[in-house]
């Protein structure tokens, strides 16, 4: 597959969160990723989270946890990630049914895709579309 290493993505957006649980958990039930791996600390926080979409994936943990990507990470804002999806509409309905603020419902744009846009808990933004660019390797 173009783009990728031995069948895996080349980039993995990485997000942290205040409550990292209820992020895996508005992600899996309200968004359609899959849990792949989760781990907790003694105290229950996320040290680590890996939630896949399609034939991508982000990573996700707790913030407070201390190391060096939490530190690097204190001040950042929220991010914005685009994922790929094959039925936007269902998509967006299902997201609207579990409560998910929508900024934008399903939009036909210019380039060809269709997309709706959505935040999370934590105020991330997640777009999800039909366009999906070739990436010649």
């Amino acid at each position: 597959m173009a783009g990728t290493q031995g069948g895996r993505p080349s980039i993995y957006p990485t997000l942290l969160y205040t409550d990292a649980k209820a992020a895996v958990r508005q992600l899996t039930e309200a968004l359609g990723f899959t849990e792949l791996a989760l781990y907790e600390g003694e105290d229950g926080a996320v040290l680590h989270a890996e939630l896949v979409q399609g034939d991508g994936a982000v990573m996700l943990g707790s913030k407070g946890r201390g190391g060096v990507f939490d530190t690097a990470m204190k001040e950042s804002g929220t991010v914005g990630v685009y994922v790929v999806v094959d039925d936007v509409d269902a998509h967006h309905q299902w997201a609207v049914d579990h409560g998910v603020e929508i900024l934008m419902p399903p939009t036909d744009q210019d380039y060809g895709s269709r997309d709706y846009l959505a935040r999370d808990l934590e105020g991330n933004v997640w777009s999800f579309g039909t366009y999906a660019p070739a990436i010649s390797g």
